[in-house]
């Protein structure tokens, strides 16, 4: 996913073992991921993306202050989706605690550590399906 403000620029999805950087993209007021080589190219994640962060993940309370995490992992997911025109896209840490991505400080580095199952999932649940489905002969 990403965020509905990042629409008019260019995306791409996320890979393991790469690692991104925090950046804010220009033409927007929006941060999110990319790749320290193509710094104009949001990366995107589905939600259950595992990250690990180089540091303690910093981010803006929306006053002129920071504030940190005291977790460098964290997971991609998304909050509110029912609400328009709001950032959804979080991260998520081992306490509970969502961090809009958008609120993250620029230039934190993350290393993609785990994509979700989701294809995978599916595709062995349609299988499951056709089996069930199937009579079984007694040759």
């Amino acid at each position: 996913m990403c965020d509905y403000s990042l629409h008019a620029v260019a995306t791409r999805p996320a890979q393991v073992g790469e690692t991104l950087i925090t950046t804010a993209f220009r033409g927007t007021s929006t941060r999110g991921f990319a790749s320290a080589n193509e710094p104009d190219v949001a990366v995107c994640m589905l939600p259950g993306t595992e990250l690990a962060f180089a540091e303690n993940v910093r981010y803006e309370n929306r006053w002129i202050w920071t504030r940190q995490v005291n977790f460098r992992v964290g997971k991609f997911g998304a909050i509110d989706q029912h609400v328009a025109d709001r950032h959804h896209d979080t991260i998520e840490f081992p306490d509970g605690r969502h961090v809009l991505v958008t609120l993250l400080c620029e230039g934190q580095r993350a290393t993609v550590l785990q994509l979700p199952v989701v294809q995978q999932a599916a595709g062995r649940a349609a299988a499951i399906a056709v089996l069930a489905s199937t009579p079984i002969s007694a040759d």
